[in-house]
């Protein structure tokens, strides 16, 4: 869920932010690794609830990079910052119900001018 960035074409992806964007030519696009970008994960199916269906939850990390065996080795999703009015509640469940469902955590990254802020939340 994006709240504050301005959408951005580059090559042949739509992405959220300036930053996210940026994120992706600085580290992840010339890195030479595999990697998806806005893959989308059902981390909840839909299930019967009350006569009805339950809508599943899905979570679309920004990036997620393989290593060479084709393993996930990380997943990036890249925000404005770690503060709670970055992350909200409903993001911070999402992380957590990918990392339950797959054992790999939710990198949040934040870009900086040289570098970027990187965590994990529940640890």
């Amino acid at each position: 869920m994006n709240h504050f960035g301005r959408k951005v074409h580059y090559k042949d992806w739509n992405f959220d932010s300036v930053k996210e964007r940026d994120f992706f030519i600085r580290f992840i696009e010339n890195s030479g690794k595999r990697y998806e970008i806005h893959r989308s994960y059902k981390v909840v199916t839909k299930f019967p609830l009350g006569g009805y269906n339950k809508h599943g939850i899905t979570y679309t990390p920004d990036f997620v990079v393989y290593g060479a065996d084709g393993s996930i080795q990380h997943v990036y999703d890249v925000k404005s910052g770690v503060n709670q009015r970055a992350v909200d509640a409903a993001t911070k469940i999402r992380f957590t119900l990918f990392e339950l469902k797959t054992g790999i955590p939710v990198e949040v990254v934040v870009p900086r001018k040289h570098d970027f802020k990187m965590k994990l939340y529940g640890f």
